[in-house]
């Protein structure tokens, strides 16, 4: 009986029942797109901090930087100063030749003490913890003019009237001068920790990777396109801080459209060794035990050390920039709030149309009730006609909002994304190479930019979300619609039959 009588009230309206679902298919449809592209621009950050942080990294934990001193060097990530004495470099035909190179913090990088790394692992469900040591190593090299010939000690340009003869030689012949700066960035860590941090998200392009072998070994894994660009090879040599270090591998990025987290490789003893950082880390990357451990893992490395900064992969997305940022921002703002409305709409639809339908059918539900019909048989009734017609438009919706996805996967858009990354600049070789811009002793901040391929998963949740809102809306309408059939009166049916 009550499926009989659904199906001919259905058929009989079929005008509002297209209506309604139209209604709510589009609704259902806009939700279920928008949450595709936000889940498609979460695995697009997640894939740009991925190269950076590490798979499986979960949590970062670092220390807010302190004002740098002057005189850096040292553990505070300060400005970079050499000192050069009066017997330093080798003097040819009056021309001085100086060298010197120097493995310190990262500009804009505060080390603590690697203790906290035993503290971390020491915490419930915690899966995997590894730490490192961000450096820069900057090398200064230039020709200057010997001063030590004559009564050449006094400044550049001295009149020579007063007996003190200008400084010859140098690079030009008459007393000039000539240096650069190189920088590039180095990354100490424990070899023996594999599993998570930056070089758990590289692929091996040649050579191998670091081993539990080299914890005290003078070896580097270098970045492929840093090695390319300074000529440098699996079998060469690279000098830190004076020290020649043997080229072991080389890495790239898992995706070619992120980068890797640093220039050079080296294990961290002999990072902290050649540093004389002791004992010093400047980053801890940590591994929850599950995606549900996450935030309890990050109050509780808060409470064990509250001076340090402790952020998670949604936090550190924050840092991702261009137009991947962009659709971020208009996915969560614009998007959910349309989604939002139209949804809202569209159950004010359905239960208008409900509501609209109920009262043209007073005769017939106060005839129904005067041949026995009970309150809850008429709101079960009008329910199941508002459920009916919601469960219509969620099919609907899940079709048009598949084609919607369907279109966006086939159009690929490209959207681009950085990570800024705060380094060392050089003179005329940059932050890292030559052609690169910054002064000497200059913080820059470089970038690493890449194009993103968007796509929007479909995923099991979303689904279920679309036929729990079509559920949701035409229970919602019949209920409201049933609600006001129930209060006809019989009386009033049969005094409207004339």
């Amino acid at each position: 009986m009550f499926t009989t009588y659904l199906r001919r009230e259905l058929a009989g309206r079929r005008k509002q029942t297209a209506i309604v679902a139209i209604g709510m298919a589009l609704a259902i449809a806009l939700v279920i797109i928008v949450n595709a592209v936000s889940g498609g621009v979460q695995a697009a950050q997640a894939k740009v901090l991925e190269s950076v942080y590490g798979v499986g990294t979960d949590i970062t934990v670092s220390q807010t930087p302190t004002a740098a001193t002057d005189g850096g060097g040292g553990g505070d990530g300060g400005p970079q100063q050499f000192d050069f004495g009066a017997a330093d470099g080798a003097t040819t035909d009056g021309t001085t030749t100086v060298n010197q190179s120097r493995l310190s913090v990262a500009r804009g990088t505060e080390t603590f003490d690697s203790a906290a790394l035993a503290t971390i692992q020491g915490l419930d469900n915690v899966a995997g913890a590894a730490a490192t040591l961000s450096l820069s190593n900057t090398t200064f090299n230039g020709e200057l003019p010997d001063f030590t010939q004559g009564q050449q000690g006094a400044a550049l340009g001295a009149d020579q009237s007063s007996g003190q003869t200008p400084p010859t030689g140098g690079p030009d012949g008459a007393g000039g001068s000539s240096f650069d700066v190189d920088s590039f960035t180095v990354l100490g860590l424990d070899p023996s920790q594999d599993a998570v941090g930056p070089l758990s998200a590289v692929t091996l392009t040649d050579g191998r990777t670091l081993t539990s072998d080299d914890v005290s070994a003078n070896v580097a894994v270098l970045d492929a396109s840093y090695a390319t660009t300074a000529s440098l090879a699996v079998g060469d040599t690279i000098a830190l801080a004076g020290t020649d270090f043997s080229i072991v591998g080389l890495v790239s990025a898992s995706s070619s459209s992120a980068a890797t987290a640093s220039n050079v490789y080296i294990p961290l003893e002999v990072a902290q060794s050649l540093s004389t950082l002791s004992g010093q880390v400047s980053d801890i990357y940590v591994q929850a035990a599950s995606s549900t451990d996450i935030s309890s893992v990050q109050s509780a490395i808060e409470t064990a050390l509250p001076d340090a900064t402790v952020k998670t992969q949604a936090d550190l997305a924050s840092s991702v920039s261009g137009s991947l940022s962009s659709a971020s921002d208009l996915v969560k703002n614009l998007g959910l709030w349309l989604s939002l409305i139209v949804l809202a709409a569209a159950f004010l639809i359905a239960i208008l149309f409900t509501i609209s339908g109920v009262t043209r059918r007073t005769r017939e539900f106060g005839t129904l009730k005067a041949i026995g019909w009970s309150n809850r048989r008429i709101v079960g009734q009008v329910a199941g006609e508002s459920l009916v017609q919601g469960l219509i438009g969620g099919v609907a919706g899940i079709a048009i909002g598949l084609v919607g996805i369907l279109i966006i996967n086939l159009a690929a858009p490209t959207l681009t994304a950085g990570t800024a990354v705060a380094a060392e600049a050089g003179g005329p070789g940059g932050a890292g190479g030559p052609g690169g811009g910054g002064g000497f002793g200059q913080a820059a901040a470089t970038a690493a930019t890449s194009d993103i391929t968007l796509t929007a998963p479909i995923t099991v949740s979303v689904i279920l979300i679309a036929v729990g809102l079509a559920v949701v809306g035409g229970l919602l309408a019949g209920a409201i619609g049933g609600w006001r059939a129930a209060r006809l009166r019989p009386a009033e049916a049969l005094r409207s039959v004339g």
